[in-house]
């Protein structure tokens, strides 16, 4: 089976105040092309969903279906999109995570499990994971309720938990402090 992965970076960036994604980093115009870049070599195919094609760099954007932004409207959009049974997703913002724990999620996969997860210290970690299009009509309803949780979504699923144990991959750019030390690291 091919391996796809699906960057999110449709977020609102709030805490970071401009859009993340489009950050200079790691020699990079952005992150999401730094992203797009180091996981070429890795998967068959990458797509970035996105609000729209923000980017200055030759990518597929799967646009989201809803108005509403959120990691799970993103996951919706992925499916109704792409005929895929599968999928890996990977937040825009989290440029530490190595091929060696996306390797160690897919060897780990069982295959009863919707939704293949990867867990730090600091619980599970959604937007690292493999999603099976099993999860669409779930995803879809939470939607309608109005419940954007993909905690909450995963909670309902059949979802397997991989611990990771290099905690410093998981370090997230939300703020702009995170965004200099992670400069710093690169």
């Amino acid at each position: 089976m091919k391996k796809v992965l699906v960057i999110m970076a449709g977020g609102k960036s709030s805490r970071m105040q401009q859009d993340k994604a489009l950050l200079p980093f790691g020699g990079y115009a952005s992150l999401a092309e730094y992203q797009y870049e180091r996981l070429t070599s890795y998967f068959d195919k990458i797509y970035i969903s996105a609000k729209s094609n923000k980017f200055n760099f030759p990518v597929e954007i799967i646009e989201d279906c809803h108005l509403d932004s959120s990691p799970l409207v993103g996951m919706v959009s992925v499916f109704k999109t792409l005929a895929l049974k599968e999928v890996f997703v990977l937040s825009v913002d989290a440029p530490f995570i190595s091929i060696e724990t996306i390797e160690e999620l897919y060897s780990q996969a069982e295959s009863k499990s919707v939704a293949i997860i990867a867990e730090s210290s600091n619980g599970l970690e959604p937007l690292c994971g493999i999603y099976r299009v099993n999860i669409l009509n779930k995803a879809n309803d939470f939607i309608e309720e109005g419940n954007h949780r993909l905690q909450a979504l995963l909670n309902s699923v059949v979802t397997q938990k991989v611990k990771i144990e290099r905690e410093e991959e998981f370090m997230n750019l939300n703020h702009p402090f995170e965004y200099e030390e992670a400069k710093k690291l690169i």
